[in-house]
């Protein structure tokens, strides 16, 4: 039945905050945060990645616009609602200092009901999210997983992979629930070093952070 996805358009668009901003986003390096969220006790991170801009749609801004623009390209929250481990926090340089991620979420293979606990079966792209305060930018933390038989575990070349696979999805357009994405990309350094140093699981990554602006049209 149609008209489902569309009352779900008009309330993802009804519920985004009307003003925009004039930033993409501020680098959390410039007031003493770090595109390297905190993962472990000895203080490793995983890389903050990707940005959603704050020159996106107001709606993809939001918790559940953000959530429908993940599903359609294939990310959904965690199977059956249910998370192990501990969150991971990140600075993002907006006066708020370390803050617990937002959100957890998994490759769900085209369904998002049960998708992502296959995700937790024999791995796929996998992301944390975190939301910059003064801008509204989402902050993410994008990877490729092993299976569970090799621990659930980052892939080799793992976050760059995962970043790369994201954005490859986002660029190509996509839709959901009656809402239709595009989106632009850009790449920025300056924000993360490339290399080893600091990064969780001892894996390199390439030191770039891929910025997307997603719009709804």
């Amino acid at each position: 039945m149609l008209f489902v996805p569309l009352l779900l358009s008009a309330a993802l668009v009804l519920a985004a905050p009307a003003k925009r901003q004039s930033v993409a986003f501020i680098a959390p390096n410039a007031n003493g945060g770090s595109n390297l969220d905190v993962a472990t006790s000895d203080g490793l991170g995983e890389p903050l990645n990707v940005i959603v801009s704050a020159l996106s749609s107001a709606a993809v801004l939001t918790d559940d616009g953000f959530l429908n623009w993940l599903q359609s390209i294939n990310l959904s929250t965690e199977c059956l609602g249910l998370h192990l481990g501990d969150p991971q926090t990140a600075n993002l340089g907006d006066g708020q200092g370390f803050v617990d991620q937002v959100q957890e979420y998994r490759e769900d293979f085209g369904n998002t009901d049960l998708g992502t606990c296959l995700e937790s079966l024999i791995g796929g792209n996998h992301l944390r999210m975190w939301r910059q305060s003064t801008t509204g930018a989402l902050f993410l933390a994008v990877s490729h997983e092993e299976d569970l038989d090799e621990g659930h575990t980052i892939s080799p070349d793992g976050y760059n992979l995962g970043r790369d696979t994201l954005v490859s999805s986002a660029i190509a357009g996509s839709s959901h629930n009656g809402v239709t994405y595009t989106a632009t990309v850009e790449s920025v350094s300056g924000l993360l070093t490339p290399g080893t140093t600091g990064v969780n699981h001892d894996i390199s990554q390439d030191g770039i952070v891929k910025v997307l602006t997603v719009t709804i049209v």
